[in-house]
C-alpha cells in the first residue's frame, strides 16, 4: 500500500505523518528510506519524533526524494510493524528561498515527572538555513551536568528526575534569518513511600499502645487508618491525629490487624500490623525468681521478681513468712524487685515474691546468702625504675575462700593481654590470694597508671599505682642550620623530652654523599651543655652537602637522634688536596703520557674544578703547562714529533676551581714513550721435549743494537695447517733467552719465532723455524701385575706395554709409591718388567706403574694397595680395572734386578 506522493520544493520543510496503529505499550519509531534495511539518519536536518512518530526534515535536499516507510517496534511483545509507503518528489518550479526557524515539535508547557525517572524532551524546528537547537533554563540557573542532549540537540534528557531539576526550560531555534523559542514547565512529583512502619504489637490489658507512621511524597501524603478493614475514626480511648494512633487503655476488644494508609494524587501506601491484647494471671515459669542471690557485708542486692501477668500484678515480699516493709534499707521498686542495702549476716536466709491481679496469683521464692567482703592488704605502690629494670607490683588481698577469685590489670586504660604482652608483662603470686604483676626489661612505653582489678561473685575492687621510668633523653626537636660557611655551620634546636634524667650534653653528626653514614664533627664549645641549643659545627669540607643531627644525653644513657636537618651545602673555598699516585709513561713514539688519581669530589672546594698539568725536560728550568678543565680527567699526552724517545721529565700537577689555583702535587719523574725494539734475536733453536713439551732458544739482541729498551721476549708459535695470525704467544722477562712451550700436540709440526719487545710494542721476527713433537707415549697401562712379599721386600711383576703405530716405543718403566697415608710419592724407573722394592710391612702402601718413552710417561695402572702384612709371606695381583688384593702365606721366588731410585 502506497500513501499520495508529496512534492516539496528544495529547500522547504516537509513533515511526514506516521500514524501508528492502535497499541498498548511504549512504541519506538524509525523511517525506511527506500528499500529496507537502510533507515534515515538522523541529524541537525532531520528528527524522528519518539512521541508522534513523525519525520521531520528541516531543509529539503535534492537526495531526499524517495519512498519513506514508517517503521514502529512494540517495545512489549518486540513485534515490527510497517506502514504504508510515501513517495516524496522534488517540484520543478523553483528553490525555496531562506526564512527564519519554526518549531515544529515541541514540549508541553507543563510537564510533570516523578522522583528518580528518566524525563525527555523533543525540539525541532523546520528552516532555511537549517537551525540550530539550543536549550536553557529560563529561571537563569545552569542545567545540571548530568542532563544529556540527542541528536543533534532536537532532544534533551534528564536522567534520575530531582527536586532540583523542576524549573521553566527553553528551547531554541536560531538561524541566519532569525529565531524561535518555545518554553515549558517541568514539575517534580513522587508518590508516598515510606520512612516509618508500623509493627506488631502485644499489649497487656490496661496498659498504653502508640503508633506512628510516616512517608514521603509531593505532594506531601495524607493519613488514615483502618481496622480489619473498617476506616477508624477518632473517639474516647482511641485518638488518631495524622500518622498517629493510640488506644489509651486497650482492653481485649482491641485486638486485630491494623492498617496506616499513606497517600497523595500520585499513590497510595499501606502499612500493617497486628495487635494482640494480653489477659493473663502472674506466671513464674519463664522468670522465676533467682534460686541463689550472694551479697556481701555492707554491700547491696537486688532480688528482681518478674512474672508474666497482664494486667500488671501487685507485688509483695516475705522473708521467710515475714511479710517485708520497706526501710531505709529495704526497698520495693516499681518494677517488683527487692532492694536490700548495708548487708549484714542477719539478712541471709529465703526470700518469697507473691505477684496477684484479677486473674490470678503466684509467687516465686529465692535465698539470700551474705559472704564477708574481699579487702586489699598489700596494693600496688607507686615505684621509681631505669629502663631495661625488672620490677614487681603487688597485689595480695584476703577473702571468703568459699568465692572464686579473679585479677587483671589495668595499663593506662587498657586491659594487659598477658599472652599477646608475655614479653614484658607476667602473672606472679602462686596463690589464690595474690595476683602480683610482673614486668620484665621496662622500656620508656610502660611509665603510667596500673590498676589490680579484684573479682569475685560478690564483690569487686581496684588498687592503683603510678610507675615513673627513667631513660636516655627523647629526640631534639626543630634543628635548624641558622648560618653556614665554607667550613663552619651554625645550629639551633630545641630540647626533647628527658625522660626524668636532666641532660648532660648534646652531640652532633653529620653526614654527606661521601660519608659511610652519620659522623661525628666538632663543635665550638667543644661540649655542648644540656642547657645550650645552639653549636657551631667546625672542621667542614667546602662546596659539600650536609645533613645535621642532634642527640641528648643523660646520666641514664645516648637517646634517640633528632630527624636530620634540612640538605646545605658549604661555601667554597681555594682547594687544598692535590692529586695522587701522579706516574705516567707509556703511549705511543712522540708522546709523554702522565696519570694521576682524580681528587674525589668531597676535597673539590668548589664548581668548576680542574687540573693544571706542568712538566718540563729533567735538569731544566722552564715549565710547560696545561689545563685538563674536567674533575673526573686521570690523564693527559702531550704529543711532539721532536720528543726524545724515553726521556725523563719532571711532572707536577695542580688543582683549580672557581676561587682559584691550589697547590700542586710534589714532583716526580716521567719517561716519555720509548720505541719498539729496532733488532731481531738471532740463533733460534726448537726442540722436542715430548710428545707435549718443546724448548725454543735464542740469541738476545744487545742494548746498545736496539732503539727501545727491551723488556723482555716474546715466543709466538702455530701448528703447520695454521696462519701466523692465530698464534700463540708466550713472553718472557728481562734477559731470559730460553723457554719451554707446553700443552702442544703430539706428533705435530710447528712454527716458531721470537721477537723482543718492550712497553711501545714488539719488534721485528727472528726467522722462522720449524720442530716436531714426538710421538704420544702408550695409552696402554701396565697390566697383569703381581707382587710378592718376602721378609721385608715387595717384588712385583706386570706384562710387557707394546706401543701402537704411533706412539713412541717403551724405554722403561716408572713405578710410584707412598703411604696410603702419606702425600708425598716416591719412585724407582727401570727398564725391566719387575721391581725389588725394601719396604717395612707396617704400613699399608700404595703403588702406580706407567710406561716411559721419548713422548713422556704413558698411562698409569689403576693404584694397587698392599695392606699392612702381618705373615713373614705374602702375595697378590692388581687389575687394571680394580684396587682388590688377595693374600696368602705361600713360599716366593726370589728375582734380583738392577734399579735406580729416586725419592
Amino acid at each position: 500500500m502506497t500513501r499520495s506522493t508529496v512534492y516539496v520544493r528544495e529547500g522547504q520543510g516537509m513533515v511526514l505523518l506516521c500514524g501508528p496503529p492502535a497499541h498498548s505499550g511504549e512504541l519506538v519509531y524509525a523511517w525506511i528510506f527506500n528499500e529496507y534495511p537502510p533507515f534515515v539518519q538522523q541529524d541537525n536536518r532531520r528528527f524522528v519524533s519518539q512521541v508522534t512518530g513523525n519525520l521531520y526534515i528541516a531543509k529539503v535536499e535534492p537526495s531526499d526524494a524517495g519512498n519513506y516507510t514508517c517503521v514502529v517496534t512494540n517495545t512489549v511483545t518486540n513485534s515490527r510493524e510497517l506502514g504504508p509507503s510515501t513517495p516524496l518528489t522534488l517540484r520543478t518550479d523553483g528553490v525555496m528561498g531562506e526564512y527564519e526557524p519554526k518549531i515544529e515539535v515541541h514540549f508541553p508547557e507543563s510537564v510533570a515527572a516523578a522522583k528518580g525517572s528518566t524525563v525527555k524532551l523533543e525540539c525541532f524546528a523546520l528552516g532555511n538555513p537549517v537551525p540550530t537547537i539550543t536549550w536553557r533554563r529560563a529561571d537563569g540557573k545552569a542545567i545540571s551536568r548530568k542532563v544529556r542532549r540527542h541528536r543533534s540537540s532536537g532532544v534533551l534528557e534528564i536522567p534520575n528526575f530531582q527536586q532540583e531539576d523542576a524549573g521553566p526550560y527553553e528551547c531554541v531555534a536560531e538561524n541566519t534569518r532569525g529565531k524561535n523559542m518555545v518554553r515549558g514547565q517541568l514539575t517534580y512529583f513522587a508518590p508516598p513511600n515510606w520512612i516509618q512502619k508500623i509493627n506488631d504489637a502485644h499489649i497487656a490489658i490496661e496498659e498504653n499502645i502508640l503508633w506512628e507512621c510516616k512517608a514521603s511524597g509531593r505532594p506531601k501524603p495524607s493519613y488514615s487508618w483502618l481496622k480489619n478493614g473498617q476506616r477508624l475514626q477518632s473517639k474516647g480511648r482511641l485518638q488518631i491525629e495524622h500518622g498517629t494512633l493510640t488506644i489509651t487503655p486497650v482492653n481485649s476488644s482491641d485486638s486485630g490487624m491494623y492498617q496506616c494508609l499513606a497517600e497523595n494524587k500520585h499513590g497510595t501506601i499501606y502499612s500493617s500490623a497486628e495487635l494482640r491484647v494480653i489477659a493473663v494471671g502472674p506466671d513464674f515459669s519463664k522468670a522465676f525468681v533467682k534460686s541463689v542471690t550472694l551479697g556481701k557485708v555492707g554491700g547491696a542486692i537486688l532480688i528482681e521478681c518478674k512474672p508474666k501477668a497482664s494486667p500488671k500484678p501487685a507485688i509483695t515480699w516475705r522473708k521467710g513468712r515475714e511479710l517485708l516493709r520497706e526501710n531505709p534499707r529495704i526497698a520495693l521498686l516499681d518494677d517488683g524487685s527487692l532492694k536490700i542495702s548495708n548487708l549484714t549476716k542477719a539478712d541471709a536466709g529465703t526470700y518469697s515474691c507473691t505477684a496477684s491481679n484479677h486473674f490470678g496469683t503466684a509467687s516465686s521464692t529465692g535465698t539470700l546468702v551474705v559472704k564477708d567482703p574481699t579487702q586489699v592488704l598489700v596494693p600496688p605502690t607507686s615505684m621509681d625504675v631505669t629502663v631495661g629494670e625488672s620490677i614487681v607490683l603487688p597485689c595480695q588481698v584476703s577473702h571468703d575462700h568459699s568465692l572464686d577469685i579473679s585479677f587483671s590489670w589495668v595499663f593506662n586504660g587498657q586491659l594487659i593481654d598477658f599472652q599477646k604482652d608475655g614479653e614484658h608483662f607476667e602473672r606472679v603470686g602462686g596463690q589464690d590470694s595474690a595476683g602480683d604483676l610482673m614486668i620484665r626489661s621496662i622500656q620508656l612505653k610502660h611509665a603510667g597508671k596500673y590498676i589490680c582489678l579484684v573479682h569475685t561473685s560478690v564483690d569487686k575492687l581496684s588498687a592503683g599505682a603510678d610507675l615513673i621510668v627513667r631513660g636516655p633523653p627523647g629526640p631534639p626537636d626543630a634543628l635548624t642550620v641558622e648560618e653556614i660557611t665554607d667550613t663552619t655551620a651554625q645550629l639551633s634546636w630545641m630540647p626533647g623530652v628527658d625522660n626524668h634524667s636532666p641532660i648532660t650534653m648534646y652531640a652532633v653528626q653529620a653526614r654527606t654523599p661521601f660519608s659511610v653514614g652519620w659522623q661525628a664533627v666538632s663543635t665550638v664549645p667543644e661540649v655542648v651543655d644540656g642547657r645550650s641549643f645552639t653549636a657551631t659545627v667546625v672542621g667542614l669540607s667546602p662546596w659539600v652537602e650536609y645533613e645535621f643531627r642532634v642527640i641528648a644525653i643523660n646520666q641514664i644513657g645516648i637517646g634517640e637522634p633528632s630527624p636530620p636537618s634540612d640538605k646545605r651545602r658549604t661555601e667554597e673555598a681555594l682547594p687544598e688536596i692535590t692529586p695522587a699516585n701522579v706516574s705516567g709513561g707509556g703511549g705511543s713514539k712522540s708522546e709523554l703520557v702522565i696519570t694521576w688519581e682524580p681528587v674525589p669530589e668531597e676535597f673539590q672546594n668548589g664548581g668548576g674544578f680542574g687540573y693544571v698539568v706542568a712538566f718540563r725536560p729533567f735538569g731544566t728550568v722552564s715549565w710547560m703547562q696545561t689545563v685538563v678543565a674536567s674533575a673526573d680527567a686521570s690523564r693527559y699526552t702531550y704529543r711532539n714529533e721532536s720528543l726524545p724517545s724515553f726521556s725523563p721529565y719532571e711532572v707536577k700537577v695542580g688543582v683549580y676551581n672557581n676561587r682559584g689555583e691550589g697547590p700542586f702535587s710534589p714532583l716526580t719523574v716521567v719517561y716519555s714513550a720509548e720505541e719498539e725494539p729496532g733488532r731481531a734475536p738471532a740463533g733460534v733453536f726448537a726442540r722436542s721435549l715430548t710428545a707435549w713439551d718443546i724448548e725454543a732458544s735464542w740469541i738476545g739482541v744487545p742494548g746498545s743494537l736496539s732503539k727501545g729498551r727491551i723488556q723482555g721476549y716474546e715466543v709466538r708459535y702455530w701448528k703447520q695447517n695454521e696462519k701466523e695470525e692465530s698464534a700463540r704467544k708466550l713472553r718472557t722477562l728481562g734477559n731470559q733467552t730460553s723457554t719451554k712451550l707446553s700443552h702442544l700436540q703430539g706428533h705435530t709440526l710447528y712454527h716458531l719465532n721470537v721477537r723482543a719487545y718492550n712497553s711501545a710494542g714488539t719488534g721485528p721476527a727472528s726467522s722462522t723455524v720449524n720442530v716436531t713433537t714426538r710421538k704420544p707415549p702408550p695409552s696402554q697401562p701396565p697390566g697383569n701385575i703381581i707382587w710378592n712379599s718376602s721378609n721385608s721386600k715387595i717384588i712385583l711383576n706386570w706384562d710387557q706395554v707394546t706401543a701402537q703405530e704411533d706412539e713412541s716405543e717403551v724405554k722403561g718403566y716408572r713405578v710410584l709409591y707412598r703411604w696410603n697415608r702419606q702425600g708425598g710419592a716416591s719412585m724407582i724407573e727401570t727398564n725391566q718388567t719387575s721391581v725389588e722394592l725394601s719396604l717395612p710391612f707396617d704400613e699399608d702402601y700404595i703403588i702406580e706403574i706407567r710406561p716411559i718413552s721419548e713422548g713422556g710417561e704413558g698411562s698409569s695402572s689403576e693404584p694397587i694397595r698392599i695392606p699392612r702384612i702381618s705373615n713373614a709371606y705374602a702375595q697378590g695381583s692388581g687389575a687394571s680395572t680394580s684396587n682388590a688384593c688377595t693374600l696368602s702365606a705361600i713360599s716366593t721366588l726370589m728375582i734380583s734386578l738392577t734399579a735406580r731410585s729416586s725419592l
